[in-house]
Parts: structure tokens; C-alpha cells; sequence
């Protein structure tokens, strides 16, 4: 910028220099295309004058840097139609979310073992209908004696009925190993449900709900498990509610951390082989300013909020590790009463860019 003004000037000069070297009578004939040279040389350097009736705005006048901060600063009109909104919020003690990882299972197990059981108890109840006709064969034939009966007809009966009743144990031994089975892979309230065909475990057959295996990470743990906690459904980041089942009967073997098993309506978003992000209120608190997901914003490789400050904004760092509290950041080194920007930090961060960009650029002519 600065050369371009020093060209200007010595153009300037050399016009003046010439239209004095010109005597009086010649000053108008001869000096007239030297002035129409130099108007042409000059004019394309020269800024455009302002459309009538538009307002004048200087653009590096948005963003300033005073004591060692970067502060934009833009008028009523322009936050208006950037959809500038910010709020006072206060500095207070909020109770803390764990970040965990949400994994929605495969069912088919479920499904078999309900079945399995299912034809168990049907399998028994032949079992000891057959054992109660054959006994009572038995007994008829023991009660009529061999002078009714032939012998072997009366060992035929009672072995019938020998045989029926290790039916049933076998049965009844086939249901109490379905029944473990359903516990230990599942915990004891989906195994019961299992057992009993609960409407836990029809809703979760029919797809009405799915379940989840949440995952904290290594070293944090809860005792008990939250009821209710939140999983995010990709790639939208929504926030769906989850519901406890009971603490999980295995670890996922990527996070090697305490499990519990949640229930995720099927009408969320989420489907089985999904992973996601979870969030579980934890018992301790963080004390800060609230501030909404949506009004961090990234750049330089950072993550940041914008602040009011001498009338503007400036930009504040969030902590990659800041407390989680509500779906929102918990900045914990903002004073009480702070102004949030909640919506068009985006557009404030830039404009900073292209102040801190117009900057160097004359800095550089």
C-alpha cells in the first residue's frame, strides 16, 4: 500500500513538473493530454466512491486489537443479519455428565434363547403329561396282580412310566439350564424377563426398543448406574433418551470399563451394530458458566466462545477436557454474569479472520 501511494505521488509530481515547463499560451493546448494521461494512470488505483444511499462501513474498523486482545465489534444492523444472539449467564455449580461409549447389541440371542425356553416348558409339559398316563398305568397293573396280568405285561407298564418320569427330569434339568444361561449372558433382569417372556423382552423381539451396552471409560465407575441417561444418534448429534436395564454381565473388550445395559426406543434413529457417543449424570459437580454446544465454535485448532467485552466480542477459550453438564460445556474460568454469544459466533470468528488477514496484508505493502 504504502508504494502504491509513493507511485501515485512521483506521477503527481512529474505532472506538475511538466504542465511548469510549459510557457503561458501553450498551458491549455499542450497540458491538456498530459492531464488526461495522469488521470488515467491514477484513476484505477483510486477506491470506488459508495453507491448513493448506501452506508459507509469501513471493514477494518470491525476488528481491532486492543490490549493484546482481538475484539470485533459490529453495529446493530449487522448482528441482525448475521442472527447475532447472546445472553448473561451466571456462574454456578452444575452436576458433571460422564462421556461413555453406547453400543446397540444384536438381539438374535435373545430371540433364541426365548424361544429355546419356550419349547422347553412345552417339552416338559409332554414330558409329565406321559409320565402321569404311564404311572398310572403301572399302578393299575400292580393293583390287578399277576392274576389279572400277565407279568411281563405289569414290568412292560411300570418301565413305561421309569422311562417317562426321567423324561421329565431331563426336561425339567433342560429348563434350569436355559434358565442360567439367559442370566448369565444377560443379567438376572433380562434373563427372568427371558424366562417369564416379560414385556421387556417382547418389546426388545419386536423391535419397539433396542438395547444398548454403555461403556464407561477406563477408571470411572458409578454405583449405583443412573436410571436415565443420553445417546447421540449420527450424524445429526440428536440426543435420545436411554432408560437402565441393569449393570451388563460382560465389558466391551475395546474399552475394558464398567458396562451397564440401556433401552433405546427403535423409533430414534439408532439400529443394532451402531456405535455412538453416551452421557450419564455422574454424582460430582463442575462450577462455571453453562454454555450450549451450539455456540462453540472451531478455528486455529481450537476450540472457542465468544465473550462481550468493551462493547464487541472477543474470543475465549473451551478446554478440550471442559466438564460436560446438560448437552453444554461447563467453562469453568468465566466470571459470574458473563455475555455468550449463542448464536453467529461463526460469523464473528470470520470476520476476526479476515480483520487479522486485511491487517497483514498492509502490513506486507
Amino acid at each position: 500500500m504504502r508504494r502504491r501511494r509513493v507511485l501515485l505521488a512521483g506521477l503527481a509530481l512529474a505532472g506538475l513538473l511538466g504542465l511548469a515547463a510549459l510557457s503561458e499560451p501553450d498551458l491549455r493546448e499542450r497540458g491538456a493530454p498530459l492531464l488526461a494521461a495522469l488521470n488515467g494512470l491514477v484513476t484505477p488505483f483510486l477506491p470506488a466512491a459508495p453507491a448513493a444511499g448506501a452506508p459507509e462501513l469501513k471493514a477494518t474498523a470491525r476488528v481491532a486489537v486492543e490490549d493484546g486482545r482481538t475484539i470485533v465489534r459490529l453495529t446493530p444492523e449487522e448482528r441482525a443479519r448475521v442472527g447475532l444472539e447472546t445472553a448473561i449467564l451466571p456462574a454456578r455449580a452444575h452436576r458433571q455428565e460422564l462421556t461413555a461409549y453406547g453400543s446397540v447389541l444384536d438381539l438374535a440371542r435373545v430371540t433364541e434363547l426365548t424361544n429355546a425356553y419356550a419349547g422347553a416348558v412345552a417339552g416338559l409339559q409332554t414330558a409329565r403329561a406321559r409320565a402321569e398316563v404311564s404311572t398310572s398305568a403301572a399302578r393299575r397293573a400292580r393293583s390287578l396282580g399277576t392274576a389279572t396280568m400277565a407279568a411281563a405285561q405289569i414290568e412292560t407298564a411300570e418301565g413305561t412310566a421309569l422311562t417317562d418320569q426321567a423324561a421329565v427330569t431331563a426336561a425339567e434339568s433342560q429348563l434350569r439350564t436355559l434358565a442360567a444361561t439367559a442370566q448369565q449372558e444377560w443379567g438376572p433382569v433380562l434373563g427372568r424377563g427371558i424366562v417369564e417372556r416379560a414385556p421387556l423382552v417382547t418389546r426388545l423381539i419386536e423391535r419397539a426398543d433396542f438395547l444398548m451396552q454403555v461403556t464407561l471409560p477406563p477408571g470411572e465407575s458409578l454405583n449405583p448406574p443412573p436410571e436415565a441417561a443420553f445417546a447421540e444418534v449420527p450424524p445429526q448429534s440428536d440426543r435420545v433418551p436411554l432408560r437402565l436395564v441393569s449393570p451388563a454381565t460382560r465389558t466391551d473388550p475395546r474399552i475394558q470399563g464398567q458396562s451397564f445395559f440401556y433401552l433405546v426406543s427403535g423409533a430414534g434413529g439408532l439400529l443394532p451394530g451402531m456405535s455412538t457417543m453416551a452421557f450419564l449424570p455422574a454424582a460430582r459437580s463442575a462450577t462455571g458458566v453453562l454454555v450450549p454446544e451450539d455456540a462453540v465454535v472451531h478455528g486455529e485448532g481450537g476450540t472457542w466462545v465468544y465473550r462481550g467485552m468493551q462493547g464487541g466480542y472477543i474470543r475465549h477459550p473451551v478446554r478440550a477436557d471442559a466438564p460436560l453438564s446438560a448437552d453444554s460445556f461447563v467453562v469453568e474460568d468465566l466470571p459470574d454474569g458473563t455475555e455468550i454469544v449463542l448464536k453467529g459466533g461463526q460469523a464473528l470468528l470470520s470476520e476476526e479472520m479476515k480483520g487479522q488477514i486485511r491487517v497483514s496484508g498492509d502490513d506486507d505493502d
